[in-house]
């Protein structure tokens, strides 16, 4: 059996609303309605007995902390960039240092942490940083 969500639940244990009845196009129609309608010339009819549905309970809260958890997708950027190979060696040297301290990780996430770090700077303290790396030639190096 398929499960239930919150929506259809609730809406399977509301009582239905009794349509109303459609006005007879004929005479003989209105006849048979009202002799339908007399309790005296009716028989009572046995009452159907509607089927329980066993509906698992879920807690609206949890439902609600479900969706306010969804984050919109952050859009990523793909890059290329130079850079010298003993700064490229660096990557190395901290993926295995922050291993050792039980947190592995991706070359991405240490460009990214630098970038954070950079930003959290003062102006004075980014362009004496920025100071300390040299310019180097952009581009492919040259096929040998």
């Amino acid at each position: 059996m398929s499960k239930i969500n919150p929506i259809l639940a609730a809406a399977l244990n509301t009582p239905a609303k009794k349509a109303e009845p459609a006005k007879p196009a004929t005479a003989k129609a209105a006849v048979t309605k009202t002799v339908a309608t007399n309790p005296v010339a009716i028989s009572p009819t046995p009452k159907a007995t509607a089927k329980k549905v066993d509906v698992p309970k879920t807690d609206p809260q949890k439902v609600v902390k479900a969706v306010k958890e969804k984050t919109p997708k952050l859009k990523m950027e793909r890059d290329s960039f130079t850079i010298p190979k003993t700064e490229y060696a660096q990557f190395a040297v901290l993926k295995d240092r922050l291993a050792k301290l039980g947190q592995p990780v991706k070359k991405s996430e240490l460009l990214r942490a630098g970038i954070m770090h950079l930003t959290a700077m003062t102006d004075a303290a980014l362009k004496a940083a920025l100071s300390k790396v040299p310019a180097i030639k952009t581009g492919r190096p040259k096929k040998k």
